[in-house]
């Protein structure tokens, strides 16, 4: 894997999310590329969601959307929260990725309770690859409808690889597991050659 240490661009980040690599700005807002020993990824074709979420699956309690709204999406994950000091996304980083979203390569998913944003997240696509960046959650069970209907896009959509970076206990929850590295570049290698939509 080559990395590219330009100034943050759109194109840096998709080049280097392209080799597998992902960003992330410490306190001080000083900006690292990543690329775990261990990689935390989602088994696509296995997701189902847990018994309790489905009761908030319902229409009337939330209404989703696809890039509608992916600069407040990825400003609301930027938010610090009371489990960390300040956030990794710095201004730089967010005005590479509204970029990117508009070349068609970053990708949000918006939740709202009536006309409300409450919960979404956003991430990367390169072919039928897609990185999980962030979700945020204003209301309780948001988020998890957000990654219920991501999942379930790119299920229909018969994507390959779904990154989840480093397990936390979040994403372990959601069913997260860990893999190595190099079976991780083999399925990116393949992944990356398959272009899919993201849509209905």
């Amino acid at each position: 894997m080559s990395l590219d240490q330009s100034p943050i661009t759109w194109e840096v980040l998709y080049n280097n999310y392209f080799e597998g690599y992902f960003p992330m700005a410490d306190e001080l807002g000083e900006i690292s590329w990543h690329a775990p020993v261990f990689r935390a990824v989602f088994s696509i074709t296995n997701y189902k969601p847990k018994k309790s979420l489905k009761a908030y699956l319902k229409p009337e309690v939330f209404y989703w959307s696809i890039n509608q709204a992916f600069e407040d999406v990825i400003r609301k994950c930027a938010l610090p929260r009371s489990d960390q000091n300040g956030t990794w996304l710095t201004d730089e980083l967010i005005n590479a990725y509204i970029e990117l979203h508009r070349k068609g390569y970053a990708h949000s998913i918006e939740v709202y309770k009536g006309n409300v944003l409450v919960g979404g997240l956003y991430g990367v696509k390169i072919g039928s690859a897609f990185f999980g960046e962030s979700m945020f959650s204003l209301v309780p069970n948001a988020s998890k409808v957000a990654f219920h209907h991501l999942m379930q896009l790119l299920k229909a959509n018969n994507y390959m690889l779904m990154d989840s970076q480093y397990l936390n206990d979040h994403t372990e929850m959601l069913g997260a597991v860990e893999i190595p590295d190099f079976i991780f570049t083999a399925l990116l290698k393949q992944a990356r050659t398959v272009q899919n939509k993201f849509s209905h």
